[in-house]
């Protein structure tokens, strides 16, 4: 792997406060920060915008405890090595009350060899030198002078930024190309094998990837480019987030905030693939994660992964699926048996795909990047109006309290994601399931499989007697006749008769 010439890695053994010193220098909350060691497993990514480089916080070193099995801990120091490999710089952090353990001599060591630039960090130096360890067991290391902090407080953190930007030397301005990213992000309840699907993607085993459910707690943000069977490049950045469980049953606050994490993952993706199990079909859980994602007006990719485990079902004749034909048999009940769950999502694209194989990864990537494309159309106004009057003529909308909702004129006034401005009678009379019957019909009429669709609906006011005569004068003429003309007024169906 090629050194990334930006990237920062902070590393050390657990609970030095590795997580606190990240979201201090990414000036935002990101990691998750537990007095539980081991809560970081994977590494996780930030943008420092003000240094222009990419900061890691890495999973503990020697991680014990029951709440960590063994494969997991052999996998986060795996993840540790990968940090040492990628980084160009690296933040050494121990305790400065404490002192030098010998885990940390062995990281030491690991470091050295690294040849990189090392900042040796003392975090939790914020009780007075007389409580710190012994200074000569800091040098002792090999790295020079410490940097002596609180990232609690934020004591020190400035030293430390400068230090850091002084070894990546001056920012090199970004490419068209690399603006050009595509962000995506996988998102799904635990275990349906976002973290195998990432590791597809990225043809690496960067993610660490077990059957047991919530492996990944944290959001994970890499960039890559994948290139397609065409021989070109496609460029993307990747979130792979942890699996949401259901509110009810989050055991601990390291899950609470690992759901909120993968839910704040969601606002700042391109596109959201919608990972199910193809074993499992549609669960309620399923079901609420693709309501967040609509929630956040998201264009979404429906992506139903094992798909490998179908196809070995029926050639060993498992039990269920005699009722199934064919796979394609299977394919398609999945499908119908899918929307009928999901209805509020109209027109996502669905990909049945395998991480195990890469069957239709790349097929899945491509209805990314035709996603992103259509949510750029322009819907032409004539056509939006014409549109919205067909489809109340062919299913009028339910009476509520002795009225019909009406729509008076419509008109686009954003994209990513769509906002049509309604000018209607009255907001209250649009039911929700009218609401999405307007919007399955616009997704169908203007070709936006998948694309969200908001109404901001504006509804009649009443206006006084003198100022919807003034209104009808503008339009006819002194005259009382359309040949008059008169002054021209924006558009305001208030001033229309009921």
């Amino acid at each position: 792997m090629q050194n990334a010439p930006r990237t920062v890695a902070i590393v050390g053994r657990p609970n030095v406060g590795k997580s606190r010193l990240f979201n201090r220098l990414a000036r935002k909350r990101i990691s998750i920060v537990h007095d539980m060691p081991g809560v970081t497993r994977d590494v996780i990514t930030a943008e420092v915008e003000d240094g222009g480089y990419t900061l890691l916080d890495t999973g503990g070193l020697g991680l014990t405890g029951s709440d960590t099995p063994a494969r997991i801990t052999k996998a986060s120091e795996a993840q540790v090595g990968f940090a040492i490999e990628a980084a160009s710089v690296i933040l050494f952090v121990i305790d400065a009350r404490e002192g030098v353990t010998g885990l940390d001599e062995r990281i030491a060591q690991l470091l050295r060899k690294s040849r990189k630039h090392v900042l040796l960090v003392a975090n939790k130096a914020d009780r007075g030198q007389e409580k710190l360890a012994d200074i000569s067991e800091f040098y002792r290391l090999g790295f020079g002078e410490p940097f002596y902090i609180s990232a609690e407080h934020g004591n020190g953190e400035a030293e430390v930024r400068n230090a850091v930007l002084e070894k990546l030397g001056p920012v090199q301005e970004e490419t068209d190309e690399e603006r050009a990213r595509l962000h995506i992000c996988f998102l799904g309840r635990p275990n349906v094998g976002k973290s195998s699907l990432s590791n597809r993607l990225l043809k690496s085993d960067r993610l660490i990837v077990s059957d047991v459910p919530g492996t990944t707690r944290d959001a994970v943000e890499l960039d890559f480019s994948y290139t397609n069977k065409d021989g070109k490049p496609w460029l993307f950045r990747l979130v792979d987030t942890a699996g949401i469980r259901a509110a009810p049953k989050l055991s601990s606050s390291v899950e609470y905030f690992s759901r909120l994490r993968s839910l704040e993952a969601i606002h700042g993706s391109d596109v959201v693939f919608m990972v199910l199990d193809a074993m499992d079909g549609v669960t309620q859980q399923d079901k609420a994660i693709a309501g967040e994602i609509v929630k956040a007006q998201k264009p979404i990719v429906i992506v139903v992964n094992k798909w490998d485990l179908v196809h070995e079902a029926f050639r060993t004749h498992s039990p269920g699926m005699e009722k199934y034909k064919n796979a394609r048999d299977f394919r398609e009940k999945f499908e119908k048996a899918m929307f009928d769950q999901l209805f509020f999502t109209p027109g996502a694209p669905v990909m049945f795909v395998s991480a195990l194989t890469g069957h239709e990864i790349d097929r899945m990537l491509r209805a990314a990047r035709a996603l992103d494309r259509r949510l750029d159309t322009k819907i032409p106004t004539a056509r939006l109006n014409a549109t919205l009057i067909k489809l109340a003529d062919r299913t009028p909308p339910p009476a509520i309290g002795g009225q019909r909702f009406k729509i008076y004129y419509a008109t686009q006034t954003s994209r990513r994601p769509f906002r049509i401005k309604v000018f209607c009678n009255q907001e209250r009379t649009l039911t929700e399931s009218y609401r999405r019957y307007l919007e399955a019909g616009l997704v169908k009429e203007f070709e936006l499989d998948g694309c969200p669709i908001h109404f901001d609906l504006v509804g009649k006011k009443k206006v006084p007697i003198e100022q919807r005569l003034a209104y009808r004068k503008s339009k006819t003429g002194d005259g009382g006749t359309e040949e008059g003309g008169g002054e021209e007024m924006e558009f305001d169906p208030s001033m229309l008769d009921d």
